[in-house]
């Protein structure tokens, strides 16, 4: 029997219906790939790139910097809230002299437009500047209002144990909310200080210190000034300041041509500063409240934390002279001087006899 050659009906519709729709999908693609094609042909091209702007020559850089120092050379003095450091009168009772101080915490402005949270003694940093004399009966009363314990220590005063201020070995810590009594006759003169002995890494960088002034009983010995100038310097969350306060907010020292300025340098800090002096030389008389055997001159004074040292300044030179730290490289940056930055001012004109 011969085999059949010749597809069936149904195989021929499916290969001729296979046929027609291959031949319909072509026009389809064919019409979608042109579409494709104009649509790319008519994207408008991207815009160019703007040329990088041109760097600033080193005068227009210069200019810059300069401008800053300026400013901050032009705003010095600058204003700022809360001053501190300042002389405080104690109250008399039955011949004791009797000073109240409060620690809290409070909103310190230690530069222009620069607040941090500070402990202050009597809402001031650095507290209230105490001064006596040799031989005083005075009592310290000390009301804690931060939300931990605290004590204070008289830095450099010979004073009784119980009355040494450090918690666990003389007394027990100030807890919050109490009060506490401290009460000594003043042994030694001297230029000396107060703070905190209780945590204090935080408490006194933040601003639980003060000055503590001794005038000896015997003053015949004490050289004559005409301005007795305290500058306590610290280094902690305020920055470098002096006496509480940053450049430019610091305070410039005053003095007539002629005259004597006696300048009390307190390290509160927690690192060594470099005080220099431009125009005129300090003669240095005392260190920690001790006379120097033999008085010594220099332009420069390394004052380590915890030291005090007594100067001289001869008010010779007329004019408006830096006084600042030596570290940070003069305590400055491109953006202008900083920190423990301050001037002795030089008033043309001979003092008054």
């Amino acid at each position: 029997m011969t085999a059949r050659t010749d597809a069936s009906p149904a195989s021929r519709r499916d290969f001729l219906m296979k046929g027609a729709a291959a031949a319909l999908t072509l026009p389809v693609v064919s019409a979608l790939a042109s579409c494709n094609d104009a649509r790319a042909v008519a994207a408008p091209p991207a815009p160019p790139a703007k040329p990088a702007a041109p760097a600033p020559t080193a005068r227009e850089r210069a200019d810059q910097m300069d401008a800053m120092h300026e400013k901050g050379i032009k705003a010095f003095p600058a204003k700022t809230a809360g001053k501190g450091n300042q002389p405080m009168e104690p109250r008399l009772e039955k011949g004791v002299k009797v000073f109240d101080l409060t620690c809290s915490e409070i909103d310190w402005e230690y530069a222009p437009g620069s607040h941090a949270k500070a402990w202050a003694y009597n809402g001031q940093v650095p507290g209230p500047q105490i001064r006596v004399r040799e031989g005083d009966r005075v009592r310290v009363n000390l009301t804690n209002r931060l939300d931990q314990s605290t004590a204070i220590h008289f830095h450099g005063l010979e004073l009784p144990n119980d009355q040494d201020g450090v918690p666990f070995i003389t007394q027990p810590p100030i807890k919050p909310g109490e009060t506490y009594t401290y009460e000594f006759t003043v042994p030694n003169a001297g230029s000396h200080m107060y703070h905190s002995h209780h945590n204090s890494t935080t408490q006194v960088s933040k601003g639980l210190l003060g000055a503590f002034v001794v005038e000896p009983r015997d003053r015949s010995r004490e050289p004559k000034v005409d301005v007795d100038y305290v500058m306590v310097l610290n280094d902690g969350p305020h920055g470098f300041t002096l006496n509480g306060k940053g450049f430019p907010a610091t305070e410039p020292i005053v003095a007539k041509q002629g005259q004597t300025v006696r300048i009390r340098f307190m390290n509160e800090g927690m690192m060594i500063h470099p005080m220099h002096l431009h125009g005129m030389h300090m003669t240095v008389i005392a260190k920690d409240g001790w006379d120097q055997p033999a008085p010594w001159k220099c332009d420069t004074l390394n004052i380590a934390p915890g030291e005090r040292w007594d100067v001289l300044v001869k008010a010779t030179n007329p004019g408006t002279w830096a006084f600042h730290c030596h570290i940070l490289a003069h305590a400055e940056s491109e953006h202008g001087m900083f920190g423990m930055v301050t001037a002795f001012v030089v008033e043309k004109g001979k003092a008054m006899a």
